[in-house]
């Protein structure tokens, strides 16, 4: 076994996440198996030392462990098997292009997540994700720098925007689109979050492809261009390809005929502009939907901080399952599902997390910075269930009956919903 001092240095050591990208294969079979290997000790958990039946006397990946210690010793609270709630973009393989990168936990990496699908996706300055379209709604959040976005409508009108940290933007089905860095710095990094499960970033409709793919005398026919032009165009995909910076967002508007082919809908929000939707000494949340974001009627968000030792109250969500994306800070969830089955597992900047529908869950911030995540959801409207909102909405016979506590104990129960709750 390893002694207690080379452990310490393992588990604090700053290249660990690093370490995991080359352990993909072990993790993986963790998401879905479960860790049994023990060699952490965790409040309200047992001391691996003092339980034998959980103790491992052979080999441990002290790193993997130290990222997910409520897998390898899961709280005794915890029982059955839910299914896999956890995937990380730092296990998806990274497609690498000049211009930028992309990589994507779809599916096929989370198998219960049916509804949505997320890719990460990075753009040098200047360089494009070239004019596309796809088979399902895109939402998306800029995570670092600038972007300029352009959409077309079914009636030939256009929307172009430039967005910046914290901005939104929302693209139908079928709508043709390009995204494009921007300085100053070099380019931006996005999370664009999709409507189906087994959405494929490598699957979209491409405008290189599809010349590149049709016969040069149709292409003549269709566009009045002569060979020398036909001769010059793609021969194969773009994907993301470096370009040169363009000129100002309302020279652009201009160069395409101005207000007179201008999109009526707005494609874009500033979340980072708005007041927060809930605000208290536990955190803050965000939520964006079509109430508020008429353009996003198939996706709805939630973009929450807990600060140290928050928790995201004892909640579930009628109307979708949900896809999670950490941003920043150390926390963990527990998932409960009938008829007595619940996981807990840990999360890290760059992880998705799942929760099944309609599944009670709780988010506890267990780090000593801001835990800041995205909560998605397959729906048009955000709505949520608050188990404390809904004890106190109870007559207290009932309650008291159920949970045997008696109707002081209830009176210290929030009676309204707090959606985050102070540690």
């Amino acid at each position: 076994m390893i002694d207690k001092e080379k452990e310490s240095e393992l588990l604090e050591s700053p290249s660990r996440r690093s370490f995991l990208g080359a352990s993909s294969a072990a993790l993986a079979a963790a998401t879905f198996a479960g860790l049994t290997a023990s060699a952490q000790q965790r409040e309200n958990t047992r001391e691996a030392e003092s339980d034998h039946s959980s103790s491992d006397p052979g080999q441990e990946n002290m790193p993997l462990l130290a990222e997910n210690p409520d897998s390898n010793t899961p709280p005794p609270t915890d029982h059955g098997d839910i299914g896999p709630i956890w995937y990380s973009f730092d296990l998806a393989r990274k497609r690498v292009e000049e211009g930028g990168w992309t990589h994507q936990v779809t599916q096929r990496e989370l198998p219960p997540s049916t509804e949505l699908t997320g890719v990460n996706m990075r753009l040098t300055r200047g360089s494009f994700r070239e004019l596309h379209w796809h088979t399902a709604d895109e939402w998306a959040i800029m995570l670092n720098g600038n972007a300029r976005v352009t959409v077309l409508n079914p009636d030939g009108t256009i929307f172009i925007d430039d967005v910046s940290k914290g901005d939104l933007w929302f693209f139908p089905a079928g709508f043709p689109h390009s995204i494009q860095g921007l300085g100053p710095g070099d380019g931006c990094e996005f999370l664009l979050v999709f409507d189906e499960g087994m959405f494929s970033e490598d699957n979209t409709f491409l405008i290189s492809a599809w010349v590149a793919h049709t016969p040069p005398e149709i292409l003549t026919k269709n566009s009045n261009l002569d060979r020398s032009a036909i001769a010059r165009l793609p021969k194969d995909e773009l994907y993301i390809f470096p370009a040169d910076l363009p000129g100002s967002l309302a020279q652009d508007k201009a160069a395409v005929g101005g207000k007179s082919v201008e999109s009526s809908i707005q494609y874009t929000f500033k979340m980072s502009a708005m007041a927060p939707t809930v605000n208290t000494a536990g955190g803050e949340v965000r939520i964006v939907d079509s109430r508020n974001f008429p353009a996003s009627k198939s996706i709805a968000a939630a973009l929450v901080t807990l600060k140290p030792g928050g928790i995201r109250e004892l909640h579930w969500h009628p109307n979708a399952s949900e896809w999670q994306f950490y941003l920043a800070g150390k926390g963990r969830m527990t998932v409960f599902m009938p008829p007595t089955r619940a996981r807990t597992m840990d999360f890290n900047a760059n992880d998705v997390g799942y929760v099944p529908p309609v599944a009670g869950h709780y988010i506890e911030n267990t780090g000593n910075t801001d835990l800041v995540f995205l909560e998605m959801f397959k729906a048009d409207q955000y709505l949520d269930f608050s188990m404390n909102n809904w004890i106190r909405r109870l007559p207290p016979e009932m309650v008291t009956t159920h949970l045997n506590i008696d109707e002081a104990a209830i009176r210290k129960i929030p009676a309204e919903k707090q959606v985050v709750i102070a540690g």
